[in-house]
């Protein structure tokens, strides 16, 4: 060993050049696992609060011998004041279940030709001034707004008594606000879709679930079911539940029973998936595209370091010559250059393990996440690179320990 050093300390240049890609391939190493793990602590924690405390619900396509098409309350044509599936006290069923936050039901309306929605009763189609072919309208129960978390800038949420009455407001989004130059409520602006006049009651400025309504307009769902009827069968109306950290599952079993306990197989439940299993594919993915690239180094550190051990063979054929005179022997000159390039991978790895450590708990802290470093990745790392110099260094040493004595004084 005091040899392998003293070899090493004497070509310091070349000692760095030779234990750049094993400091590369190791630091790669633990640098890819040790951000894995935390990006997925951080994607698993983030989907945990929002995904997983939403449970959707739509009408299934299949029951068993029953025709899902049969409106609650509504007439043969489907329209009417109930909903194909949902009953009208939908909202009130979900959020009676323990753990149930916030449930509403709501559904893209339907117009057989496109709609003329703008700031002016007397709006052209087709004009300017007509948002209908780039905006939907959207039938909403008053509890689909707590479900998305929808948080409103100015005005007020349309409500039970909205709804109840079939009261034509609207509530819009921020963004299409803007688009519209409505950014006061003091006045009393209306949005008029077909000639209908709609009161904006409401702006809202963010939604955690369903952020496509932030670019549409949503009214209640009795006042849709008055101007437009009910969706009808398989018109897309689904229900969004928000609930309790934790309660997704048990709400999803119960839901069913609750909105249609005469046929439950109605309605089909899309639960959230499981976080763990969206954390696990994530940092196999993440783990398995970079390992490529650490293990790409790891070879270009081991080509390094045969390379430079061969060369180093090379130049010292007359040390090795008057070694093997003095009594040296085959496996004295072979552990001497293995010790070498054993050396060089060693610190190499512990260079390359340290610069990776530092650089995962510095992402973490400009990004504000917990780093995660997993023991078992961190303490072998090392060890890897010092498995990596033995290998590169076998055939060199090997090529030493071949040398004749009288050949190499020769030289």
């Amino acid at each position: 060993m005091a040899e392998a050093l003293a070899g090493i300390i004497q070509r310091p240049g070349r000692s760095v050049l030779t234990m750049l890609g094993t400091v590369l391939g190791v630091g790669a190493f633990v640098a890819i696992l040790g951000l894995t793990a935390t990006a997925s602590g951080q994607i698993g924690h983030q989907f945990t609060v929002l995904a997983a405390t939403t449970v959707t619900i739509t009408t299934s396509t299949t029951t068993d011998g029953a025709d899902t098409g049969q409106s609650t309350g509504a007439d043969e044509t489907g329209e009417g004041t109930g909903l194909s599936d949902f009953p009208a006290d939908a909202d009130q069923r979900i959020t009676r279940l323990n753990g149930a936050v916030a449930a509403g039901v709501w559904w893209p309306v339907n117009f057989n030709n496109v709609p003329i929605i703008g700031t002016s009763p007397t709006t052209q189609s087709g004009s300017s001034a007509d948002i209908g072919s780039t905006t939907k309208v959207f039938a909403a129960s008053p509890g689909l707004l707590p479900a998305i978390q929808a948080l409103p800038t100015h005005g007020v949420l349309f409500d039970a008594f909205h709804d109840a009455r079939g009261e034509p407001v609207c509530v819009i989004g921020r963004a299409l606000s803007q688009r519209l130059g409505i950014t006061q409520l003091d006045t009393q602006p209306a949005l008029f879709i077909n000639g209908t006049a709609f009161t904006v009651i409401g702006i809202i400025g963010d939604t955690a679930q369903l952020p496509e309504m932030l670019l549409g307009v949503i009214i209640p769902r009795g006042t849709a079911e008055r101007f437009y009827g009910s969706p009808g069968s398989s018109g897309g109306a689904q229900m969004l539940i928000h609930t309790q950290l934790g309660a997704a599952k048990l709400i999803a079993r119960q839901a069913p029973l609750a909105l249609r306990p005469d046929n439950p197989a109605a309605l089909a439940v899309v639960p959230p998936p499981d976080p763990h299993s969206l954390r696990d594919k994530v940092s196999t993915d993440l783990t398995g595209l970079f390992l490529v690239l650490a293990t790409i180094c790891l070879i270009i550190g081991t080509v390094g370091i045969a390379n430079t051990t061969f060369v180093a063979v090379l130049e010292r054929t007359g040390e090795i010559g008057l070694r093997r005179a003095l009594g040296a022997r085959s496996r004295h000159i072979a552990s001497q250059f293995l010790a070498e390039s054993v050396a060089l991978g060693l610190l190499g790895g512990m260079l390359g393990t340290s610069l990776a450590v530092a650089t995962v708990i510095t992402v973490a802290l400009v990004q504000g996440w917990t780093a995660i470093l997993d023991p078992m990745t961190v303490a072998p790392a090392p060890f890897i690179g010092a498995a990596t110099g033995l290998l590169a260094g076998l055939y060199p040493a090997l090529r030493a320990a071949r040398i004749e004595p009288q050949e190499a004084l020769r030289r």
